[in-house]
């Protein structure tokens, strides 16, 4: 992943509008400087953390980093609102609400396939935390073949509260779990609905479960008890597909 180290040299290019996934500052670095940065970061909606020094450098391999490591990002990340604002837009009602949320998909190329999937089922954005998940790297953007550029992805604080959000803004949330009796095929998914998705080898957190409206399952024969999480956004995205169309 590119890295940019220093704090004159991290300020600088996100006052140029240099898109980066996250900016990792040392614990007890505090100084004008380095809040300056923070509220720079923060005003473009990019994620903050404050790690221990030893964490910093790993990322930065080196020492030299002065407590402030940026690391890129292919694209800049949009909000909630963007997507619900481009939802909103759309032409037609069959062409409304259809948003995705991952609730903790760490690999890249998981994420950059379920982009793709996301875009090509026509959905008005994806949904992730700022924390257990990818961020938006170039090896996402490799892996969705270019549909980064075309789909916006949120990265969100508290991926419960914008559950939450979506209730408020009439959307019905669907969530993937392998252990629901329900079958994926009888959920509507023609009103405005957020589908929710598990992380690999991991699900649903229960936190993220309790709030689904519904939650459905992938049914599958033989051994295999369940699909990867970029396959199963495609199958779940394509039933979507085929409600609308049919309505």
């Amino acid at each position: 992943m590119d890295r940019l180290t220093g704090i004159h040299a991290v300020r600088e290019a996100l006052e140029s509008g240099r898109a980066f996934d996250r900016i990792v500052i040392a614990r007890g670095r505090q100084d004008t400087r380095v809040e300056e940065i923070v509220k720079l970061a923060r005003g473009r909606n990019i994620s903050v953390r404050f790690e221990a020094r030893g964490q910093l450098d790993r990322l930065a391999d080196s020492k030299d980093h002065q407590g402030v490591v940026a690391l890129a990002a292919a694209r800049a990340a949009a909000t909630l609102e963007d997507i619900l604002a481009a939802a909103n837009a759309g032409p037609g009602e069959g062409e409304k609400g259809l948003i995705v949320l991952l609730d903790g998909v760490e690999d890249p190329h998981n994420l950059g396939a379920i982009i793709r999937t996301a875009l090509a089922a026509g959905a008005h954005g994806v949904v992730v935390p700022e924390r257990r998940a990818a961020g938006l790297t170039d090896t996402v953007e490799r892996a969705s073949a270019g549909a980064l550029s075309h789909l916006p992805v949120a990265k969100v604080t508290n991926l419960a509260r914008a559950m939450e959000e979506l209730k408020e803004a009439g959307y019905w949330l669907i969530g993937l779990d392998e252990g629901a009796e329900k079958s994926y095929t009888q959920a509507d998914y023609t009103s405005p609905v957020g589908i929710v998705l598990g992380g690999e080898g991991k699900g649903l957190h229960e936190l993220t479960r309790k709030r689904c409206d519904f939650v459905v399952s992938l049914p599958t024969v033989g051994p295999v008890k369940s699909l990867n999480v970029s396959v199963a956004a495609g199958v779940v995205l394509f039933e979507a597909v085929r409600q609308r169309k049919g309505k």
